[in-house]
């Protein structure tokens, strides 16, 4: 069964910071794509980052570019997503999601991955 469970959500300042991890199983790691999400009320959702196993795969939103860093321990299956200097607009539900054999491209294309988690609230007082 395939698991993803997201922690490290929570109530912090504009400009604090937060990590947040994402623990899979289930599937192969190694093989998979792996993408942060976000969706705030009454907003589509956005896609956020996603990093694969090819070398170099990576995507970061323009939003959060230069301010969250997206990481992978295959070591432990789990994916990190270190979010800096936090606005109130980053105020959402964060959720990852997961596909096997997939690139971040697909992502980057707007292809829905299969797994996702139940998501943890980040909000960012002003």
């Amino acid at each position: 069964e395939v698991q993803l469970v997201e922690s490290g959500g929570g109530l912090v300042q504009a400009g604090g910071s937060l990590r947040l991890s994402c623990a899979a199983s289930g599937f192969s790691f190694d093989d998979a794509a792996i993408g942060w999400f976000r969706q705030a009320p009454g907003k589509e959702r956005e896609k956020v980052s996603c990093i694969s196993s090819r070398d170099g795969d990576l995507y970061v939103a323009d939003s959060v570019k230069g301010r969250f860093t997206i990481s992978k321990d295959n070591g432990k299956n789990t994916v990190y997503l270190q979010m800096n200097s936090l606005k109130p607009e980053d105020t959402a539900v964060y959720y990852c999601a997961a596909e096997s054999s997939w690139d971040c491209l697909n992502v980057v294309a707007g292809l829905t991955m299969n797994f996702w988690g139940q998501g943890t609230q980040v909000t960012v007082s002003s």
